[in-house]
């Protein structure tokens, strides 16, 4: 009698722990039989095995091309724009393709987009044609207003977002816009606006695709520039014109 009521020592109980929940043995039946029957029994139905992975190829996701600036509407409106001044024809692809949204986009998320390390005392003074405008508002600041601008020049005159014109109307806008008959700000005009516009789009066509345009190297590849070649030793005494597949800089980065 004395026998049935001792308490089990630690070790008995740890072992009988270890026995029923297969640790004993490497755990390998917790998640099979044992853990059927703790789950819910032996009686209860098994799930389906899950299917396997499936082994077609992925494409790799491009996470250079993330808005860091612009919030939705504004990242749509340079989207347009951008696609307006360099469209798709049958020569290759448009700024949309190319990614040149996200080189504005980030251009303008950089200290370039305020203008870091510049001058920036005034007096603000209209500057000559030969010096440019010397402005007492930031790239990025000029650049959302003239987004602004331009999104309100479109719903007065057509009442839609620039969005959600017509590539004519679209046009009609931005010529409006390089002509300086749409005022951004405090005497700054949409001339202003719009050449730097034209400037970062085209930059985004053709910069290497480190900084998130010329997606693919396609705007390289339109021109046939061979991009960042280390050299050019093997073709320098040819004399016809050599085709080269563009390299970028991050061919040159040790994997």
């Amino acid at each position: 009698m004395a026998d049935k009521n001792k308490v089990s020592s630690p070790d008995h109980s740890r072992r009988r722990f270890l026995k029923y929940t297969g640790t004993a043995i490497g755990g390998v039946v917790v998640g099979g039989v044992v853990g059927s029957a703790f789950s819910g029994g032996f009686g209860k139905k098994q799930a389906a095995p899950a299917p396997a992975p499936s082994t077609a190829p992925q494409t790799a996701a491009d996470y250079n091309q993330a808005p860091m600036f612009f919030n939705q509407a504004q990242l749509q409106l340079t989207e347009a724009a951008a696609e307006r001044i360099f469209p798709k024809d049958e020569n290759g692809p448009g700024a949309t393709d190319l990614g040149v949204v996200f080189y504005i986009d980030h251009q303008l998320a950089s200290p370039w987009g305020v203008n870091s390390r510049e001058y920036r005392t005034g007096p603000f003074i209209k500057g000559e044609v030969t010096q440019g405008d010397y402005q007492s508002i930031n790239r990025h600041e000029l650049f959302t207003m003239g987004l602004q601008s331009m999104e309100e020049t479109s719903k007065t005159k057509y009442s839609k977002s620039f969005i959600d014109l017509t590539p004519e109307e679209k046009d009609a806008i931005l010529t409006s816009m390089e002509k300086g008959e749409i005022m951004v700000i405090n005497g700054i005009t949409g001339k202003t606006f719009f050449n730097l516009f034209c400037r970062l789009t085209m930059e985004g066509v053709y910069c290497d695709p480190l900084y998130g345009g010329n997606k693919n190297m396609l705007g390289w590849k339109m021109r046939k520039y061979p991009g960042n070649q280390m050299t050019y030793a093997s073709i320098m005494e040819k004399d016809q014109f050599v085709v080269m597949d563009p390299r970028s800089l991050h061919d040159h980065f040790a994997h």
